[in-house]
């Protein structure tokens, strides 16, 4: 390993641990009764997200993905502070505690959001990419879905749009193996979802999603056909430790298979190959999970400190000063809408 690969090694670590740590403690506020709704956390998969993350260009490129996404947003560089607060539905959240857990949005970021319908996040994400196409912003734009959206029409319709216009989209799909309830192999009728990409004439690509470097490399090949006008679907072969969400008793897999994955953890594969590249420093990892302990219980602490929503803000945040989005640099932006009654925005 250089220097910059090894500088780069403690960073994907250190966003992978801070994604980890986040969700542990969000599942702790959840059996408090802290936080209410749906919560789907993110553990094991936080490879996917962080390797994306660190060749996504967040100044020109567009993120959007499904309802599991605080791991997203906390690789997008979206605070730990608001996010929390947003669980928790308190007005210092990220959509001003209106949005919850499947609706974190940050467009500052380029993050356009969770979304908690399976597959619609998909042709929202193909609509972006034309935008830019059209603007001639250079930007590209990555969508992550689950094996569970993967069947949808909406899939499937996009895809083929994005290749007859040349759209510069990366769609992700995050295989976890379980759609809710369901093994995806008994709903699929192929054992390789990049195989779908052939249907459509576009590049499909399998890769670990348990190593984080293997998907950083396939998201640079993906990205740089994205940006040259060719669509590109990537399947991430991953694995989810905790349920479908916190209400999920998982009875349909059995603790000796989620023990095998854990062996697969993305966290651990990282840390294995720094030490045999003798990038190591036990002290360095140390101060990382520390550091990470102390963002998620400041967190917590800034979401319990923040005041509920007042009562005039439901009327607010409805619709959009600006039919064109215009604010971000390339134009792709909500606006907050001003109540007519108090004239507040």
């Amino acid at each position: 390993m250089s220097e910059w690969n090894i500088e780069l090694g403690w960073k994907l670590r250190n966003d992978m641990v801070r994604i980890r740590r986040f969700e542990e403690k969000a599942g702790q506020m959840y059996g408090l009764r802290k936080i209410g709704g749906f919560c789907h956390l993110y553990n094991g998969q936080e490879a996917v997200a962080v390797g994306f993350s660190s060749t996504v260009d967040h100044e020109r490129d567009y993120v959007l993905t499904g309802y599991r996404d605080h791991g997203h947003a906390l690789a997008a560089g979206m605070e730990p502070d608001a996010i929390m607060a947003e669980l928790f539905g308190k007005v210092t959240g990220v959509s001003r505690g209106k949005g919850g857990s499947m609706h974190l949005f940050d467009p500052a970021r380029g993050f356009l959001g969770g979304n908690g319908i399976v597959g619609a996040q998909i042709p929202v994400a193909v609509g972006v990419a034309f935008a830019q196409k059209h603007r001639k912003s250079g930007g590209a734009t990555v969508v992550f879905f689950g094996d569970g959206a993967i069947h949808q029409g909406a899939f499937h319709e996009a895809l083929n749009l994005a290749k007859i216009w040349s759209l510069p989209v990366v769609l992700v799909c995050e295989n976890n193996q379980w759609g809710m309830g369901t093994n995806w192999k008994r709903v699929s009728a192929v054992d390789d979802f990049s195989l779908m990409a052939s249907a459509y004439g576009v590049r499909g690509e399998q890769v670990d999603g348990m190593d984080v470097l293997a998907v950083k490399d396939a998201a640079t090949r993906a990205l740089d056909d994205a940006r040259a006008g060719r669509p590109v679907l990537i399947e991430a072969r991953t694995y989810r430790y905790k349920g479908h969400s916190m209400s999920d008793p998982q009875k349909y897999r059995t603790r000796d298979e989620v023990d095998e994955y854990r062996k697969q953890d993305p966290i651990y594969l990282l840390e294995e190959k720094m030490k045999a590249a003798g990038a190591w420093d036990e002290e360095r990892a140390l101060a990382q999970d520390d550091a990470a302990d102390t963002m998620a219980a400041d967190a917590v602490a800034f979401a319990e400190s923040s005041p509920e929503p007042a009562l005039h803000t439901m009327y607010e945040d409805i619709y959009s000063q600006d039919p064109f989005f215009m604010g971000r640099r390339d134009g792709i932006h909500a606006m907050p809408s001003r109540n007519p009654a108090t004239g507040r925005a």
